[in-house]
């Protein structure tokens, strides 16, 4: 027996669905609810389809440019209006507002893949052949079947088609692999068959249009206020910090919820592979993304290039996608130690992994150049329970034993998963006495500096301060006067009065 568990609306060019997530014995599947269209009237919108085709004819420029991509869509709308006035001229405004909807969707989009890109519960979507329903991953449910099946193989490939001519690609049999960025911030990436031996396969990852923060990760006990507390003050003294963690740990996330700590007036730069950071307005950014080389092998730039620009352009704070090769990580170390402020993502499933990752090849980096490692976040997923935990918050010290320039992990707090909390482990070696000398600080200052900070943070979470820009302007009121912001935050303002400013 089929239990509808959750349902919601989306709409998509004024194509209104119903989706529901529906719970048929131990499985769960994602369907969408249309409209029904008769078999004429289907008939009707392919001529109509085919007719707009030949006779809107579009340019290169309004294909890739994004700021006139508006047109085409006007061009269809207008065009599309006439032709259904001239056959259905009983039909009522809402019946044509629909169909047209429809007629984007087909002709300028991906078809039903418009309504699963358009939910924001959704992370990914994946097309793995004619002959499967698309799978797509959902913030609530996990992995979900949907109810949407591709015709045949030659839609699959012109789905891929469709999103490589948005971005000036080509995907052949002679070039089977695409891997691209949509206008949208989502990543595509798509293998053509025989390369994938079931069929043409698209695989979507979406890019979140309301990205996480702070007081989402407080509240959904991924950390506690005292860890952001710290890490807060430690990134706006310009200290170094690298987030470790497995595949879909959450590492990139808590980076990215971090970064709106650093103040207003110094210059950042990212470097990614795919465009994941999304950062208040508030910030003095600059985002940088590798490219890929074309057919001919042309054109590529990669993190290294990006990564030896970058010194050039004058950043207080680097932020590195995540560190892969040595060649990288010897460059990012070295901007360490002429004095940036460096952040990056490492794969390293525990403190002492990240440091073994970050000494053996193939990143190789001499042990001594780690003390330069201010604070190490790691992230942890638990797959059986769909929770993601920071799993330790530690410091790199130099150990005097039998190898010289030993490093080793000392693990400030740690995840119990007994009582399912962040807690405290060991007193900081190196943290506070490093913080002490960028700032003059002494220990119970900084102990007062924290405290401060913590209740900022808890006033936020009372007052559901999560937007990033929001965010972003309390950090913003913070910086530019903090001790009137201070005195505010006392009197337990609503929030409206700061974000308003």
């Amino acid at each position: 027996m089929e239990k509808i568990i959750d349902s919601y609306k989306l709409e998509v060019e004024g194509v209104k669905i119903e989706t529901r997530i529906i719970k048929k014995e131990e499985m769960t599947k994602y369907e969408i609810i249309k409209q029904k269209i008769s078999a004429p009237t289907e008939a009707l919108l392919d001529e109509v389809k085919n007719k707009l085709i030949e006779e809107v004819k579009l340019s290169s420029d309004e294909i890739l440019d994004p700021k006139i991509a508006g047109n085409i869509k006007e061009k269809f709308k207008n065009r599309a209006y006439e032709l259904l006035g001239k056959y259905l001229e009983n039909a009522s405004e809402a019946t044509k507002k629909y169909l047209i909807g429809m007629l984007i969707n087909e002709s300028l989009g991906l078809g039903d893949i418009e309504f699963l890109l358009s939910d924001i519960l959704l992370e990914e979507i994946v097309i793995n052949s004619s002959k499967e329903p698309i799978m797509i991953y959902h913030k609530k449910y996990g992995w979900l079947e949907t109810n949407i099946v591709p015709e045949n193989e030659d839609q699959i490939l012109n789905y891929a088609n469709t999103i490589a001519r948005r971005i000036g690609r080509q995907i052949t049999t002679l070039n089977p692999l695409l891997d691209a960025h949509l206008l949208s911030g989502d990543r595509v990436n798509a293998v053509l068959y025989p390369i994938s031996t079931k069929g043409n396969s698209v695989t979507i990852r979406k890019f979140s249009a309301d990205p996480l923060t702070v007081t989402d990760l407080i509240n959904q006990n991924i950390s506690p206020v005292e860890v952001f507390s710290l890490i807060w003050l430690a990134l706006e003294y310009e200290m170094n910090m690298l987030v470790s963690g497995g595949t879909a740990s959450g590492k990139t996330t808590f980076l990215n919820v971090c970064l709106p700590f650093i103040p207003s007036n110094h210059r950042i730069i990212s470097i990614e592979d795919t465009r994941e950071l999304y950062l208040p307005k508030y910030l003095y950014w600059t985002p940088l993304v590798t490219r890929l080389p074309n057919p001919e092998g042309e054109g590529e730039i990669s993190m290294l290039d990006l990564l030896v620009n970058s010194l050039r352009m004058r950043p207080d704070r680097i932020i590195l996608g995540e560190i892969r090769r040595k060649e990288e990580a010897a460059v990012l170390f070295e901007a360490m130690h002429t004095g940036h402020s460096v952040y990056a993502t490492v794969h390293a499933d525990s403190a002492n992994e990240t440091i073994k990752r970050l000494v053996n090849p193939p990143i190789d980096v001499p042990p001594n150049l780690l003390e330069q490692v201010h604070l190490n976040v790691v992230m942890f997923r638990d797959r059986r329970k769909g929770i993601r935990r920071t799993y330790q918050i530690s410091e790199f010290v130099s150990s005097e034993g039998e190898e010289e320039n030993e490093i080793k992990p000392n693990i400030i707090y740690r995840w119990k998963p007994s009582i399912d909390k962040v807690v405290k482990h060991l007193p900081s070696v190196r943290l506070f006495e490093q913080l002490g000398t960028f700032t003059g600080f002494t220990e119970n200052e900084i102990n007062k500096e924290v405290l401060q900070r913590k209740k900022i943070l808890e006033w936020m979470i009372k007052k559901n301060v999560r937007n990033v820009q929001d965010v972003g302007k309390v950090m913003r009121e913070y910086y530019l006067n903090r001790d009137v912001f201070l005195k505010l935050i006392n009197k337990n303002p609503d929030a409206k009065k700061i974000l308003e400013n």
